[in-house]
């Protein structure tokens, strides 16, 4: 799972950087699709670009990933298991444990 987050996530913060600097300078209502006007909501058309982008920053974060040398891969192999999940909180010992 670490390999696939390793992948979308940084994707997914790219989409979002490209997203809004294309739709700061692009009207979505005024966008044209093989010649004629787009007619969908402003929203359905940010989701749409949003989704767009992701999916080619996606494949070019794999592409980064499998063109990358095994010798870093299995340094971010190494480093991601020796670093404690801050996601979970760490199991708390019984208070009565007389170690």
């Amino acid at each position: 799972m670490k390999y696939v987050i390793w992948v979308l996530w940084p994707a997914f913060i790219a989409a979002g950087i490209a997203e809004t600097l294309f739709f700061t300078m692009i009207d979505p209502g005024q966008l044209y699709l093989f010649g004629e006007q787009v007619q969908w909501s402003a929203m359905a058309t940010y989701s749409m670009g949003f989704l767009l982008f992701w999916l080619v920053c996606i494949c070019a974060s794999l592409m980064t990933y499998l063109m990358m040398p095994e010798v870093a891969k299995d340094a971010l192999r190494k480093a991601s298991s020796e670093r404690a999940d801050l996601a979970r909180p760490k199991r708390r010992e019984p208070a009565g444990n007389g170690r």
